[in-house]
């Protein structure tokens, strides 16, 4: 049986923690959520009593009740997280982004690799169906060459409502804004679906007055395949709007587009007609009980990456995405933010 810990249990690893147990009350995890840190003892308690594990005080006690760590502590403190389970030997799922900067991620992820320890990174997004379904379609080239992508990423200010994450307010803990916390992700996806990238370009801006954190970030990236993306990520006031994306990518004989995040479905248009494809989640998902509510829907998003995950480290392979995947998002990140400072000048990529 393996055991799982968790260092922070802020909202982050509600999602994780909530699905683990689901799985493992199905009997698809060998596996048993065992023990749990935070800085607030309160916040602790609150989800060891639903998720499961002891309270620890310290992180070197969480390293020794667990076999595996899932890291969903502020950005800032991700390192020492880090560096105590690899001091302890223990598999560890870091959460996005690694670092605060892209120095910060280069030198967690050679710690890691200079001892072996399995580890995943938490880009969730790539095991979203519908993402799937949209590099499968790029990669059949059934719809021509890709051309140009267009994607809108939208959250109420993280600080507020159900995130309620304070720590996002700060740079010093968080690094920026909604770039680097929450479009990693999408830098990462388009990397995903449409390959490497050259050139980037970005401007940010900031309306909400937290010192460093850009709620307005405006990034294009060309690809080496010739495709060109535009991506605009925005943290707003409209407390009714949660985690909202909307992508729509132009091919040579075809038009596709989606406005969910995780089962789409995708929206394709030729000359000769429209379809909707739908993108399921594997049957063994909607399964789990965790019901069809927002609550719900949202933990499903990462159960994919949590079983890989866990999969992986019992079976001794190498998890993914990797640490090094979330490096190269990380680059496009830093790329981003000194074209921005330096105007918008473009960057291009070693």
């Amino acid at each position: 049986m393996l055991r799982i810990g968790f260092a922070g249990t802020g909202l982050i690893a509600w999602a994780h923690g909530l699905g683990l147990k689901a799985m493992i009350d199905n009997g698809l995890l060998d596996a048993s959520i065992t023990v749990v840190h935070d800085q607030s003892d309160k916040r602790a308690h609150r989800f060891a009593a639903v998720c499961g594990g002891e309270v620890v005080g310290t992180t070197d006690e969480l390293m020794q009740g667990c076999d595996a760590v899932w890291v969903c502590t502020p950005t800032s403190a991700h390192r020492s997280a880090v560096d105590a389970a690899l001091a302890a030997g223990r598999a560890i799922f870091c959460e996005k982004p690694l670092a605060t900067n892209l120095a910060g991620a280069h030198a967690l992820v050679e710690a890691v690799a200079q001892t072996g320890v399995p580890s995943q990174s938490g880009l969730v997004l790539r095991s979203a169906p519908v993402f799937r379904s949209l590099r499968a379609l790029v990669e059949s080239g059934s719809l021509g060459q890709p051309m140009a992508a267009i994607f809108r990423d939208d959250q109420y200010f993280p600080i507020q409502g159900t995130y309620a994450s304070q720590w996002r307010a700060d740079v010093d803990q968080a690094g920026g804004g909604c770039l680097i916390e929450h479009s990693i992700h999408d830098v990462d996806i388009l990397r995903f679906c449409f390959g490497e990238v050259d050139v980037v370009a970005g401007r940010t801006s900031n309306f909400s007055g937290h010192a460093g954190i850009e709620d307005l970030a405006t990034v294009s990236l060309s690809f080496r395949s010739g495709l060109e993306a535009h991506l605009t990520s925005v943290w707003h006031n409209i407390l009714s709007r949660g985690s909202t994306r909307r992508v729509e990518v132009f091919f040579a004989d075809g038009m596709v587009w989606l406005d969910d995040e995780f089962r789409g479905p995708l929206h394709l248009q030729t000359s000769e007609a429209t379809e909707i494809q739908e993108c399921p989640s594997p049957a063994w998902v909607d399964e789990l009980d965790l019901g069809d509510d927002e609550v719900g829907l949202a933990v499903k998003t990462y159960v994919e990456a949590d079983r890989s995950f866990v999969d992986a480290v019992v079976a001794g392979q190498t998890p993914e995405p990797s640490l090094e995947v979330a490096l190269g998002a990380h680059r496009l990140v830093d790329s981003a933010y000194r074209s921005a400072e330096g105007g918008g000048v473009p960057i291009t990529l070693a």
